[in-house]
C-alpha cells in the first residue's frame, strides 16, 4: 500500500497536537481561537448556500419531503 509522507506528517504533527491538550477538545478549541485572535488576520464568515444542507444538520425542512418521512429504508 501507498504510503505519502506528506499525509503521514500532518497527521503526526496532528496527534502531537492533540496530545498536548490531553486530547481535550474545549482546550483545543480554545486554543485555536486564541491563534485566530492573534493572528490578527480578517475572519469572514461566508452565508451557507440553500440547498447544501444534510440530514445531519437538523434542519428537514431545507431537506423536502425525505426529511420528513424517516419509516422507509433502502435495503
Amino acid at each position: 500500500m501507498f504510503q505519502d509522507e506528506i499525509v503521514e506528517e500532518i497527521h503526526r504533527i496532528r496527534e502531537e497536537y492533540s496530545r498536548s491538550f490531553e486530547h481535550d477538545l474545549k482546550a483545543i478549541f480554545a486554543d485555536l481561537q486564541k491563534q485566530q485572535a492573534e493572528s490578527g488576520r480578517e475572519v469572514v464568515n461566508l452565508p451557507r448556500k440553500p440547498g447544501l444542507t444534510t440530514r445531519w444538520s437538523g434542519r428537514a425542512r431545507d431537506l423536502g419531503d425525505d426529511a420528513n418521512n424517516t419509516s422507509h429504508r433502502s435495503t
